[in-house]
């Protein structure tokens, strides 16, 4: 095997690194929050933003991550971005952060079905949190409209 690294996983698309820190730090932030009480009929209150120094350190981790990490340490990432989307979806209405959870829950769906055209066990090793990632941004687009899970 030569000493050259694989990197067309880098390729796919810019939206990871543009778009899950704010929303990963989010998840991370609300997941240490207590429960919010819904506030009327439109559902919780929205989540404070995230602070500034969790978003820097998300963006942080991506940027090494992609300078320096290999397409499975991406892979491990984005799973664990994945647990926190359907943690999210699974805690009910009034918890969490839901517009960020949909959005990086979507970002990692989009990015998970794009594996498929490149070389490699990437998107059959995907394949459960794809299943799970899809069940949960269709949860958490019906709570964004609805204001509750039904």
């Amino acid at each position: 095997m030569s000493g050259r690294r694989r990197l067309d996983w880098l390729g796919l698309t810019p939206e990871p690194e543009r778009e899950l820190p704010a929303a990963v730090a989010a998840l991370r932030a609300s997941s240490h929050r207590p429960p919010t009480e819904p506030t009327g009929p439109t559902g919780p209150a929205p989540a404070p933003a995230p602070p500034a120094e969790l978003v820097a350190s998300e963006r942080r981790r991506l940027e090494h991550l992609v300078l320096r990490g290999s397409r499975r340490d991406w892979l491990r990432y984005l799973a664990e971005v994945a647990a926190l989307v359907i943690a999210a979806a699974a805690d009910g209405a009034g918890q969490g952060d839901h517009p960020a959870a949909l959005l990086a829950g979507e970002v990692v769906l989009d990015h998970h079905r794009m594996l498929i055209g490149l070389p490699g066990p990437g998107y059959a090793r995907t394949a459960a949190d794809r299943a799970a990632l899809e069940r949960a941004v269709l949860t958490l687009r019906s709570t964004s409209l609805t204001g509750s899970i039904r």
